[in-house]
């Protein structure tokens, strides 16, 4: 088993700890902070705190990945915090910036840019689970073992988010 062999400071273990998580880290970071760079820190972030709780005795038990999820959740959280950037929104950099924008390039952009305003209104759990679910695609499980609720509670903030994100989006801007 991989955490049995965690526990025993196999390297192979550990490395494949990181291949395996790594990526689902990051992407996790990625939506809720916009920025690659950002996404990269807390990825290498979550890890550190993950060898250092190991090296201390400490770390997860049962289930490594809601263990994972949980590190990033809390630093992408002291992010916003540190940095106060909860109302600033980023382009998916994927649209290029020098590019000729023709007209449908230009509302996508713009719709980018009101769905992440969006989601930023929520509170941050209801943030966290819909990033797990659609995001990550994980199961009502796996977000309730992440986020330490139960499945019934995982099910109301995702009902509630959704409820949330439709009336902020449903909204005119008035000018």
């Amino acid at each position: 088993m991989l955490l049995e062999r965690i526990q025993r400071r196999d390297e192979t273990a550990l490395a494949e700890v990181y291949d395996t998580y790594a990526p689902a880290i990051y992407r996790y970071a990625y939506r809720h902070l916009g920025s690659p760079d950002s996404a990269q820190e807390i990825v290498a972030d979550t890890f550190h705190r993950f060898l250092i709780a190991l090296k201390h005795g400490a770390g997860p038990e049962q289930e490594l990945s809601a263990w994972l999820y949980r590190v990033a959740h809390n630093l992408i959280t002291d992010f916003y915090r540190r940095e106060s950037i909860r109302n600033t929104v980023e382009i998916d950099e994927n649209m290029p910036s020098r590019a000729p924008q023709t007209e449908a390039a230009a509302l996508q952009r713009e719709e980018i840019s009101r769905v992440r305003a969006a989601f930023r209104k929520l509170p941050s759990l209801q943030q966290q689970v819909i990033n797990l679910r659609f995001g990550e695609g994980l199961s009502l499980e796996q977000v309730a073992q992440i986020t330490e609720k139960t499945v019934g509670a995982v099910k109301a903030l995702q009902h509630r988010a959704i409820e949330a994100l439709r009336k902020i989006l449903d909204e005119r801007p008035t000018s």
